[in-house]
């Protein structure tokens, strides 16, 4: 609970302060703010309603106290911070007071995301200054007050903790305490009891006792050992910790998994298309392969089979390895190895599409002119039979005629020059009805024999990937659609339309260096293309590109379609990958459940809306890590280049200084402080810093060399400075 008064606590406090003073009331402003949280409390403590009775209780005030209990009680009421609910009850007021968690920030301040309601708009998060954190922790579930709406931004205060959100931490042991290894987590941990083994140095998981916040420390027992943290397996360890991600199944899931048959046979219900020509086109290093795909000319264009794994043959609905899945949601990537959603005999076993094994496939068998549009669509359960395992690279290499003779299989000419015809067409299409192009570099984190980073390397996109990645969408968008219509519940996949203050922001920012910009931004993914097709080609692509993304709302799951945005697409769902996504199984579901005639229940569709909410998270909490061990293994990489001289673009300014990204996708900083050759200062509408003496600038977008001076393994920032002998 804070409790430091503030302005913005109350409605007109100064004044009614005032008239306590002329009429004789002698409680103290500061005790009036302090009972008033106190009177919040007492209400939440008993799930948010409570008589006046029960808060006098809960309260424990002396009798003299009473009156002026009263007097506070009508107070909050006329202020609008207590709602009188009949009987004599009361409920705090929920325009006011919400309830979400905490995440903080490591300079302090910290966010609010709030729980939302059922069919309720998702709210915004509330930014919290750090004087308003009281003694609330990172990952905390708090209440808190709205204080006040800045530059469109709600700010709040928290009032109380209602639930510790962390048991455990991972941290590094020195001597009897553990630094957190979360730079989000600011308290000091005293470990109590064996330290099983751990040495000085290496990272443990540490069980929390009770917290005292006046002095921002809490007791810890080491109950796990995880070692040393310059390791990449280990690095990965602290991550699953960190983000709480199941990395074992339970003994029931894997009995159940156990008992599964590994026979594959056509009953009834299922079709035969072993004979259909099906391959698999993933990267070198995958293990499983979830969809399997094949072209066929037709009179009319082309048939194109899109057979994903049947995952739902094997995971029985409410079963164990079910709600093992579920709560995973989605499987996790790390470059060191994957959590999987499913184990291993399933997910690199049955469920996988090895070549010239037969396999339970459920197959959207898609039918489209010559023009790549879509004239008929149906779905079936089957049994297929891969003919090949084939790779991006190979693919590419006989689109492009690159492979060498001996690498060449005749019986994949054809076929495979059908699907670039078909995925040419599929591109065309969807962008001539204003998908929008993003294309984002992606880095791959290579680990080495030594257990470290040996290299980042850009993963190179070629016509293989994205021929592939057309079929996939054409699959998604035609379930989506066909059981639209029917009036089946599923989880679509949604992007909804973005802020129009966030375009209208990046429209203002990106005219100072894009020329000529569409007159006025409009909430289309015209406009968008428009301004991706300005940067095209030019070195403030990838800052174009990244500055337009974050503009953009999350993609998320919800039984009511809002369509895709960024698409252009009416209806979308996922489909395509039930291996490692549990939406995706959702739709398998719904889908065999309309081909057998099963109707959904009430109860089915009600679930809906609880599901793609959690679900969604588990797919944040998901990139979150992904994105956290890239972090780590990315500062450890530079650790081992300090000194080092890179290429790189200037994504951003500041007053303080400049952002740099490298080549390499690793972002660092250079400080105007760093700048030796002149005093800089900031020229924020143009988004530069200009020397004063010789009126040199740094701008967004320019192409500079940077040296690496130093890297905080703690909060993975990298500090670049320019190095001007490189810029030569």
């Amino acid at each position: 609970m804070s409790r430091r008064p503030t302005k913005k606590r109350f409605k007109k406090k100064r004044s009614e302060h005032s008239h306590q003073r002329k009429s004789g009331n002698n409680v103290s402003r500061k005790k009036v703010d302090l009972d008033a949280d106190q009177v919040v409390m007492a209400i939440m403590g008993r799930d948010g309603k409570a008589t006046s009775k029960d808060i006098w209780a809960d309260l424990n005030w002396p009798r003299s106290a009473r009156k002026d209990f009263s007097i506070l009680l009508k107070k909050m009421l006329s202020q609008n911070v207590l709602v009188d609910a009949g009987e004599d009850c009361y409920t705090v007021n929920p325009q006011d007071f919400m309830q979400g968690e905490l995440t903080v920030n490591p300079k302090g301040f910290g966010f609010v995301k709030l729980h939302a309601k059922p069919g309720a708009v998702l709210e915004p998060d509330v930014f919290v200054p750090g004087r308003f954190l009281g003694s609330a922790m990172h990952g905390d579930h708090v209440l808190i007050q709205r204080t006040a709406l800045k530059q469109g931004r709600t700010e709040g205060r928290i009032v109380m903790v209602v639930k510790r959100g962390l048991e455990r931490i991972v941290g590094i042991l020195d001597g009897n305490r553990v630094r957190p290894d979360d730079s989000r987590i600011r308290i000091d941990v005293v470990v109590e009891g064996d330290l099983l083994g751990a040495k000085d140095g290496e990272a443990v998981l540490v069980s929390l006792g009770e917290y005292s916040p006046e002095d921002r420390q809490v007791a810890g027992t080491v109950v796990e050992v995880l070692g040393d943290p310059d390791s990449g397996k280990v690095q990965m360890q602290m991550v699953m910790r960190t983000y709480n991600l199941a990395h074992e199944f339970s003994q029931d899931v894997l009995d159940q998994v156990a008992g599964v048959s590994d026979k594959v046979e056509v009953t009834e219900g299922r079709e035969d298309l072993r004979d259909v020509f099906h391959v698999t086109i993933d990267g070198i290093t995958a293990r499983d392969f979830d969809d399997a795909v094949c072209v066929e000319e037709t009179e009319k264009g082309y048939r194109l089979y899109v057979s994903i794994a049947d995952v739902g043959h094997y995971v029985e609905s409410g079963s164990p390895l079910d709600r093992e899945a579920y709560e995973r949601g989605t499987s996790v990537y790390f470059p060191a190895g994957v959590i999987p959603m499913l184990p291993e005999r399933l997910s690199n076993g049955l469920c996988s599409l090895n070549p010239d094994e037969d396999r339970y496939a459920f197959s959207a068998i898609l039918d489209f002119d010559a023009t790549g549009k879509r004239i008929h669509s149906r779905f079936c359960r089957g049994v297929i039979r891969s003919r090949h395992r084939l790779t991006y690279e190979y693919v590419w290499g006989m689109l492009s005629d690159t492979l060498e003779p001996d690498e060449f299989i005749a019986e994949l000419a054809e076929p495979v020059a059908r699907m670039a015809k078909l995925g040419r067409l599929l591109t065309k299409r969807r962008f001539g009805r204003g998908a929008i192009g993003f294309e984002m570099p992606e880095v791959e984190i290579v680990i080495g024999e030594d257990d470290q980073v040996s290299s980042l390397e850009r993963r190179e996109r070629t016509d293989a990937h994205k021929l592939i990645e057309e079929f996939m969408l054409a699959a998604n968008e035609a379930v989506a659609e066909h059981l639209s219509s029917k009036d089946v519940g599923i989880l679509y996949r949604i992007h909804e339309t973005p802020d129009p203050l966030k375009v209208a922001d990046f429209a203002e920012f990106a005219s100072n260096f894009l020329s000529p910009m569409p007159k006025e931004p409009s909430i289309s993914p015209q406009w968008f293309n428009k301004i991706l097709d300005l940067a095209r080609d030019t070195p403030r692509e990838f800052v174009v590109n990244n500055l337009l993304l974050r503009t953009m709302k999350q993609a998320r799951y919800s039984p009511e379609n809002a369509g895709h945005f960024g698409l252009a697409a009416d209806f979308y769902a996922h489909f395509t990958s039930p291996i490692r996504r549990y939406p995706d199984l959702q739709v398998h579901r719904a889908l065999a459940g309309w081909l057998s005639g099963k109707k959904q229940s009430a109860k089915e569709k009600g679930h809906l809306v609880e599901m793609g909410e959690f679900l969604s998270t588990r797919e944040r909490v998901a990139v979150d890590a992904e994105r956290d061990i890239s972090n780590r293994l990315k500062a450890r990489y530079l650790v081992q280049h300090i000194g080092t001289s890179f290429p790189g673009i200037i994504s951003g300014v500041t007053s303080w200084g400049m952002f740099v990204e490298l080549d390499m996708l690793v972002s660092g900083v250079v400080a105007i402080d760093d700048l030796e050759d002149d005093t800089y200062f900031f020229e924020e509408k143009m988004h530069r810093l200009v020397g004063r003496r010789t009126g040199k600038h740094h701008k967004l977008g320019d192409i500079v060399v940077v040296r690496v001076a130093h890297v905080d393994l703690t909060t993975y920032r990298v500090n670049f400075v320019l190095d001007e002998d490189g810029l030569e």
